[in-house]
């Protein structure tokens, strides 16, 4: 979808800026100009496009669905939308505000959240080429019953006023029918834009500490201090995963690596999940948007699920 991106990027690093290819500056450089502009570029749009559309669509009455008396259903649901669509941590934030704005109950939105970075096509691919099918749809299966059960915590919470971004009441969200499309279309870029300007510096800080990361951490650090059958070893992965960023299509070919220097396929998955669902840039991003409480609630709840999964990869294969 970015490839064009990915070349222009590569282009004006390597070929105008004349920096080594593989270089730690060069690929860290290459990382934060392609992603920022990737990330804004999805914001800009997904905003949009959300905003324009519950002008004309019964938010209220999908509200009311989702909100009915079968929760699960619409944790699932969301689940699975996120498993469709191939966002990393950072790039789901926008379609996640989108929710938030819809007034689509949290808990439901973070099912999104938590679902959409873990999983979608490719990686299942990558999965099933690189494990085979048993360790793919286990994966798959793990990571959305994660984010059901972590999106029912947190929707059981009471934490609707932990969202800092504004929520306005459904009413004043809708236009009249006899109203223009051009105004609507004015409006949709008037939130759009409203939004933007609260979060962008977040997404350059948190995509600044995702390229340095990716560019300077060598992956023998890792296998160093959280390889082996060691008790504690999906703890180190996870805590040394979390301030990391990419998208779990990136990070696979680093797992397969991994697990060929010796570390165990449940640690380096745990390490693989926290990667791409808890993310520091990530958290970054989320600050602007979410109280530090509910970030941290958010955190602590998938990192302990995540562990779980590395224990039990680690147990039974």
């Amino acid at each position: 979808m970015f490839d064009w991106l990915v070349n222009l990027s590569a282009i004006f690093v390597f070929d105008i800026l004349n920096l080594e290819k593989g270089s730690h500056l060069g690929e860290a450089l290459h990382f934060f100009i392609y992603d920022t502009i990737k990330i804004f570029i999805l914001l800009i749009t997904i905003i949009y496009i959300v905003t324009l559309l519950r002008s004309y669509f019964p938010i209220e009455k999908a509200r009311e669905y989702i909100s009915g008396k079968n929760k699960i259903v619409g944790h699932f649901l969301a689940a699975i939308f996120g498993v469709i669509t191939p966002f990393c941590s950072c790039s789901a934030i926008p379609l996640f505000l989108g929710f938030l704005q819809a007034r689509i109950p949290l808990g439901v939105t973070f099912s999104y959240l938590i679902s959409a970075p873990l999983s979608d096509a490719v990686v299942i691919a990558l999965l099933f080429s690189l494990f085979g099918w048993k360790i793919a749809l286990l994966y798959v299966g793990i990571g959305i019953l994660i984010a059901i059960v972590a999106g029912l915590i947190i929707g059981s919470m009471n934490l609707d006023k932990e969202v800092l971004i504004e929520v306005k009441p459904i009413d004043a969200q809708y236009q009249e029918e006899k109203e223009s499309f051009s105004y609507k279309l004015k409006e949709a870029w008037i939130n759009t834009d409203d939004i933007f300007r609260k979060i962008y510096l977040y997404v350059i800080i948190g995509v600044g500490i995702g390229a340095f990361i990716h560019g300077y951490i060598p992956a023998d650090f890792i296998t160093k201090y959280a390889g082996g059958n060691a008790w504690y070893a999906p703890i180190v992965g996870v805590i040394m995963g979390i301030p990391m960023y990419s998208n779990a299509a990136g990070i696979l070919p680093l797992v397969e690596v991994l697990t060929q220097k010796g570390m165990l396929l449940g640690t380096a998955l745990s390490f693989m999940m926290a990667v791409v669902a808890l993310s520091l840039p990530e958290a970054m991003i989320l600050k602007r948007v979410l109280s530090i409480k509910l970030i941290s609630i958010f955190f602590g709840i998938v990192g302990g699920a995540i562990l779980l999964t590395g224990y039990l990869f680690n147990a039974i294969l």
